[in-house]
């Protein structure tokens, strides 16, 4: 990994701080990104001098192309980009939620993922090296109620994902969706807003941790370059699908 330079978004905590800290473990150089600059500066102060932190809001779309092009020296040539940040906002029905709420899900977990990996991409198209990692959530693929605008974000990332793999499939640039299922991280903390809330999700279940996820991603990252890795399912054992719901009129 001292070759690879690696792009990863929404560091600042749970799957982004795990993978930065996975990256710089096995000698890779790590642009970590966040809106918390405190956060990014104590990771800093932990991982070294390899570690270049950058304060960026994924929502402002002007910071992400400006920040794509005047990374440092020795940081400019990103070789994995792990597009994390992301995350869910309340679990009210649709007719009940926030629309600021859903704007802002639309505006990190679509639009600001889509404009970094169009900053990015012409570099390792270039190069004709490099992998793209996309987090998405096992929200893509089974709905649920409350999940309304953050799981149709996360099926912008899958279908994104392997459009992405049919435009590169000549380019020598791989590209991997991930998608997690339950893991103990502060997105429930995030999501409800209330520490207690937060804490009943996981209560009675072994979730997967951040860094599951970020072991995940390093093993894609790893593995030769001949060979792409489309897409990853998971889920901590003690969780699975649940029946279709249906609604009796008595």
């Amino acid at each position: 990994m001292k070759d690879e330079v690696v792009f990863v978004t929404g560091a600042t905590s749970g799957f982004g701080q795990a993978t930065a800290r996975r990256f710089i473990r096995a000698g890779a150089r790590v642009i970590a990104t966040g809106r918390r600059g405190e956060r990014l500066e104590e990771l800093r102060d932990e991982l070294g001098d390899r570690l270049h932190p950058l304060v960026l809001d994924m929502r402002d779309a002007d910071a992400l192309l400006a920040a794509a092009t005047a990374l440092p020296k020795g940081y400019s040539d990103v070789s994995i980009l792990v597009n994390n940040a992301g995350g869910a906002l309340g679990l009210d029905p649709a007719h009940e939620a926030k629309l600021d709420d859903w704007l802002a899900m639309i505006d990190t977990n679509v639009r600001g993922l889509a404009v970094l990996t169009r900053a990015i991409l012409p570099g390792m198209v270039a190069r004709r090296r490099g992998l793209i990692v996309n987090i998405g959530s096992v929200a893509a693929q089974y709905p649920y109620p409350g999940g309304n605008v953050y799981g149709a974000t996360k099926a912008f990332v899958h279908q994104f994902s392997l459009n992405l793999r049919a435009d590169l499939v000549d380019k020598n640039v791989r590209v991997t969706c991930i998608e997690p299922g339950m893991a103990e991280t502060e997105f429930s903390l995030v999501r409800l807003r209330d520490q207690a809330k937060a804490d009943a999700v996981y209560r009675g279940v072994k979730p997967m941790s951040a860094e599951d996820v970020a072991e995940t991603i390093y093993w894609v990252a790893t593995l030769p370059e001949h060979m792409n890795i489309n897409l990853i399912e998971m889920m901590p054992t003690q969780q699975a699908f649940g029946p279709f719901a249906v609604h009796r009129i008595p």
